[in-house]
């Protein structure tokens, strides 16, 4: 496929695995290596039309201020590659524990996926949920699908609540429609809420501000929104490539912030 449809391509999936995303947007922007203005223009429009996707914004800064894109795009793509979220979670989990996600998170299922002893409870929002128990059937895991109105039974009997962001600032994360009501059972349930952020999810305050003022229609009734923002202060662990932190011990964001960015294509 040629570079410039690769980037359409992205700018037009919907659905798809935010790592492969960034695998083809970053491949394909690697033809822009001598037209810095191209670069950046490239990267804008594909932020323009797939805001929510985290990893997006992280690779795009970090080929916007590089004076090597082509090299950078190659470590874009061989981080993604190594991302070791899924690892780390699978090994972090309870043994023989109840685990309650929403939705089809995509890391969280992978570890399960791999952990193989987990009993799994998924709240089947936006019509999920089945799918993902089909997925962790194959792999063996014992999973149910449950109706989002028994939240809280769910979540009262787990071990604890895993929610995956799609990106993450300093003090909060962006995740899908669903995992709040989940977070905040847990917290009167005093269930422990695990947040997983993979490879490129952290980012930059003024990058995940943008983002969140770009998904947020306030022209349309909160209740349709496909997104929820969820306060780091309501979450007891941060799952990363780098192991398991406390929120307080996250170090920086590795995306660095081209401002450039930040403007929005018409």
């Amino acid at each position: 496929m040629h570079p410039i449809e690769q980037l359409r391509y992205v700018a037009r999936a919907s659905g798809a695995d935010a790592g492969l995303l960034v695998q083809e947007a970053a491949s394909a922007l690697g033809v822009f290596a001598h037209d810095p203005a191209g670069l950046v223009t490239g990267c804008r429009r594909l932020l323009t039309r797939q805001p929510s996707v985290g990893p997006l914004w992280w690779m795009s800064g970090r080929m916007a201020m590089s004076s090597e894109p082509r090299r950078t795009a190659r470590q874009v793509i061989d981080e993604i590659d190594g991302d070791r979220t899924a690892r780390e979670l699978a090994h972090a989990l309870p043994d023989e524990g109840t685990v309650v996600v929403v939705g089809w998170p995509s890391i969280a299922i992978q570890a399960l996926a791999r952990r193989g002893d987990t009993e799994v409870l998924v709240l089947d929002v936006e019509g999920q949920g089945h799918s993902a128990v089909r997925r962790l059937d194959r792999a063996e895991v014992i999973a149910e699908a449950v109706d989002p109105a028994h939240v809280a039974g769910a979540v009262e009997m787990a071990d604890v609540v895993l929610i995956e962001a799609g990106a993450m600032g300093d003090v909060a994360a962006l995740v899908d429609v669903g995992n709040l009501p989940a977070v905040a059972v847990a917290r009167i349930s005093s269930t422990p809420v695990w947040l997983v952020a993979g490879v490129g999810r952290h980012l930059p305050e003024p990058y995940f501000t943008e983002i969140v003022d770009r998904v947020t229609d306030r022209d349309s009734p909160a209740f349709i929104s496909p997104y929820e923002v969820v306060s780091l202060g309501l979450v007891d662990r941060v799952v990363t490539n780098d192991g398991v932190v406390l929120p307080a011990e996250l170090g920086p964001s590795d995306a660095p912030l081209a401002p450039e960015l930040l403007t929005r294509l018409g």
